[in-house]
């Protein structure tokens, strides 16, 4: 697209490295930024800046939040007991709006994966074990995605808490397989809580 202005290029090419937008969506939100009032897209632009330079994770649970300790496990009305692993922050979200589950959350920052190089160590595998180890916490529920990183993932952290005295517990299958669980629905998010098991 050489005959577009510079900017505009930068702009359509930024866009089109986000997840799910390709390169004809690119192009629209490009132009449609571009449309709109200057104060608009003043708006956007300062939302990302202060996003990038305020989100950080949680020093617990390792979810998004501007602060030391997220709102979730600062909340005295959440059940300390149980803890719902999940592989990213977007996944607490999708949990959360199933309205069906009251416990705190383990994000591990991505799920094992070796042919992309990502094992045990790049995951917050050991913290997910110091803080079974400082005890209160009788139940492990692991909500990895049903795909083959998320069941090899869900496997270690089984083998890893074996030795510990905590109930594991996985997500029930109404979850499609190879699905992510950030598009998954919230009455099927329920359901899959409301089942989980033991393995």
């Amino acid at each position: 697209m050489h005959h577009l202005p510079e900017s505009l290029n930068k702009l359509i090419n930024a866009l089109s490295r986000l997840p799910g937008i390709g390169g004809r969506t690119a192009q629209r939100l490009a132009f449609h930024i571009i449309k709109s009032p200057p104060e608009e897209a003043g708006e956007l632009a300062g939302a990302l800046t202060e996003a990038v330079e305020t989100i950080r994770p949680c020093s617990i649970c390792g979810n998004f939040t501007d602060r030391q300790v997220c709102r979730i496990c600062e909340s005295p009305r959440r059940d300390a007991s149980t803890v719902c692993v999940v592989e990213n922050p977007q996944d607490v979200l999708a949990i959360e709006q199933s309205g069906r589950y009251s416990g705190l959350y383990h994000v591990l920052m991505g799920a094992l994966s070796p042919l992309d190089g990502i094992g045990p160590g790049d995951l917050k595998i050991k913290e997910l074990t110091e803080r079974v180890k400082k005890g209160g916490v009788k139940e492990i529920i692991i909500a990895t995605d049903p795909n083959v990183e998320g069941e090899a993932t869900a496997e270690y952290i089984k083998e890893v808490l074996e030795n510990f005295k905590v109930k594991v517990t996985r997500l029930a299958y109404g979850i499609p397989i190879g699905g992510n669980l950030e598009y998954a629905d919230g009455p099927t998010l329920g359901r899959a809580l409301e089942g989980r098991r033991s393995f």
